[in-house]
């Protein structure tokens, strides 16, 4: 009897002495981020998705990963490149799976943290489903979540980090999902020479000055500071593209007075982040400013604030572009912690 319960305790002691080391072997570095001074509250739950550095790196070797795709030779960041603010340089559309095309140009990834709606009509509304739906769509990545998470799953550097970030190795779309997020949430775009001078580091030279009175005056109702948009959705006058009939926010809601609605751009990077509007088919500044103030074709959903068309100078086009190009960040554009990982051939589980 007493060497039973001699046992038992033994038993219990071993158990609890692997509860303690499993606890403890699992511990996730916690990863800061940073609100720009000023900046409002982030509209990302952080308590539902606590950032770590181990998520993190998984987010981003996840977001660089090929394989995501279904013939492995796309990946997130085919689309969205970080010299491009994340996204696609000098192309109105980007290369889908079996040389398909997407049908809108694709945005820059950056402060997607303070926002609540994603895609260009609004239609996601939660950044943590957002990496679905490239993935399965059949003219971007064209792969289904099994065959992503199965690909997954016998990677066993994908194993290691799944476990360093979740505390067990397991592989599931939610916590590749998350990884994500936190990688993404991570690509805050505040340091451009615009926030050095509103910070009193800097200051602007005589044409970035004007431009800058003359944008207040002229464009900041929809694209409010610090972001640079207001995240609403608006018809700017741009007429319908009869190729791709794309219909805006209305293919969301239903609604006809949400006709040819989108999400307002932010303009941060935008020096480098052409070409613009939903359907890229504005290839300069110049064009965007010759649709404003020449070539807007208003129906009864564009914007009451565009009705009678924006007027702009070419002295005024001249210096609010001046002032334009102190919105590139290139701290962000360069930053290596966005960079892709160096690559390391997989140690692939093969199935018997």
């Amino acid at each position: 009897m007493k060497q039973t319960k001699a046992f038992l305790i033994l038993l219990c002691m071993v158990c609890v002495g692997i509860a303690f080391i499993t606890i403890e072997k699992y511990k996730p570095t916690p990863l800061k981020f940073i609100i720009p001074k000023g900046w409002p509250k982030p509209a990302f739950d952080f308590k539902r998705n606590p950032l770590t550095q181990e998520g993190f790196e998984l987010g981003k070797k996840l977001f660089y990963d090929e394989r995501l795709s279904k013939d492995s030779t796309i990946s997130c960041a085919s689309c969205h490149q970080q010299f491009s603010a994340f996204a696609t340089f000098d192309h109105p559309f980007s290369h889908g799976y079996n040389n398909s095309f997407t049908t809108r140009n694709a945005p820059a990834l950056q402060n997607l943290a303070w926002q609540k709606e994603f895609m260009w009509d609004g239609g996601i509304n939660h950044l943590e489903v957002q990496p679905i739906t490239p993935i399965v769509a059949e003219n971007e990545m064209a792969e289904t979540l099994e065959n992503v998470i199965l690909k997954l799953k016998r990677d066993t550097a994908y194993l290691r980090m799944f476990k360093a970030a979740f505390g067990d190795a397991t592989i599931n779309t939610q916590r590749m999902n998350k990884a994500l997020n936190q990688f993404m949430v991570m690509l805050v775009s505040s340091n451009s020479k615009y926030d050095r001078v509103m910070r009193g580091e800097d200051t602007f030279n005589l044409p970035q000055r004007l431009g800058y009175e003359i944008f207040k005056q002229k464009c900041a109702s929809c694209h409010k500071e610090p972001f640079f948009t207001d995240f609403t959705y608006r018809n700017n006058g741009m007429p319908l593209d009869a190729t791709i009939n794309d219909i805006g926010r209305m293919r969301i809601t239903g609604n006809k007075n949400d006709s040819l609605k989108f999400k307002v751009p932010s303009l941060r990077n935008v020096d480098i982040t052409y070409p613009y509007g939903h359907d890229g088919r504005f290839f300069t500044l110049d064009n965007v400013f010759e649709h404003y103030r020449k070539n807007m074709q208003p129906i009864h959903t564009t914007d009451s604030l565009l009705k009678n068309k924006l007027y702009l100078s070419n002295f005024q086009i001249g210096q609010v572009t001046a002032f334009l190009f102190t919105l590139t960040d290139s701290g962000f554009l360069k930053n290596p912690k966005f960079a892709a990982p160096a690559y390391s051939k997989p140690t692939i589980l093969h199935q018997h």
